[in-house]
């Protein structure tokens, strides 16, 4: 018997859902995308989520990724989404749109580096591993041994005069038109800060920019190895839906 899960992943831009195999990490039939509602209000988004869950039929427990740090189940900040979200019980939220109580929502980047350390490369699971979601901004997700320590936000540190993720985010380089070159100097500026203070064992790049890793990765000057993640852009809902099964709340 296949062990299915299903997660969803909020987004700036796309609210994104799928059946997940929980044995293999791979996503059964097809995901769904619907755009983040303008502006993104928990309502609003809470609605996009209802609709994707019923698209699928689905009634078992619900993982749910949001841009923001939860802790209790309460949402403390709010990335690329509407203020709003800050100080939402994003369980009763969900909880009351979905008609279910077997919710379980938590930073997107974690869910990432959850669903890595499950199916991904092995050096997720040894020592001190630091995951990195490059897209609009920079999320972070920081692995001893393969246990999250949660709502880390290295994106939001200080590199120089700058944010981490308004320097080196995948945003920046389209933004400002950059070559992989000068982006990867960019980046590697930003994984030398994280080296001088975390002194992680490896570095994990996630997002929709790891794709292209053979194009930017190889151009890094940093000692600490750095590899692509293998679930990619899956890893938000492979996360999510892990969380929800085994019942892992921030």
């Amino acid at each position: 018997m296949t062990r299915t899960g299903f997660g969803i992943d909020i987004g700036g831009s796309g609210v994104k859902g799928a059946k997940v195999d929980l044995d293999t990490g791979e996503f059964i039939g097809d995901r769904l995308k619907i755009a983040t509602p303008q502006p993104a209000t928990p309502e609003a988004v809470a609605e996009v989520v209802a609709e994707i869950v019923e698209h699928f039929e689905w009634t078992g427990p619900v993982g749910i990724t949001v841009p923001a740090i939860v802790k209790n189940q309460v949402a403390l900040s709010a990335a690329n989404i509407d203020p709003s979200w800050i100080n939402t019980d994003v369980s009763e939220l969900f909880s009351k749109h979905l008609d279910n109580e077997q919710i379980v929502v938590l930073n997107d980047a974690d869910a990432a580096g959850l669903a890595e350390v499950r199916y991904g490369d092995e050096r997720a699971r040894t020592g001190a591993a630091i995951l990195l979601t490059i897209g609009t901004g920079i999320g972070s997700a920081m692995l001893i041994d393969g246990t999250l320590f949660p709502n880390t936000e290295l994106g939001h540190m200080n590199v120089g005069k700058k944010e981490a993720e308004q320097l080196a985010s995948s945003a920046a380089k389209e933004r400002e038109e950059l070559s992989y070159k000068k982006w990867a100097k960019r980046v590697s500026k930003v994984f030398n800060e994280y080296e001088r203070l975390l002194n992680p064992s490896v570095f994990i790049v996630g997002g929709g920019i790891s794709r292209k890793a053979d194009k930017w990765v190889p151009l890094l000057t940093v000692d600490t190895p750095v590899i692509p993640a293998q679930l990619r852009n899956r890893a938000g809902i492979v996360g999510a839906a892990l969380a929800a099964e085994d019942n892992i709340t921030p």
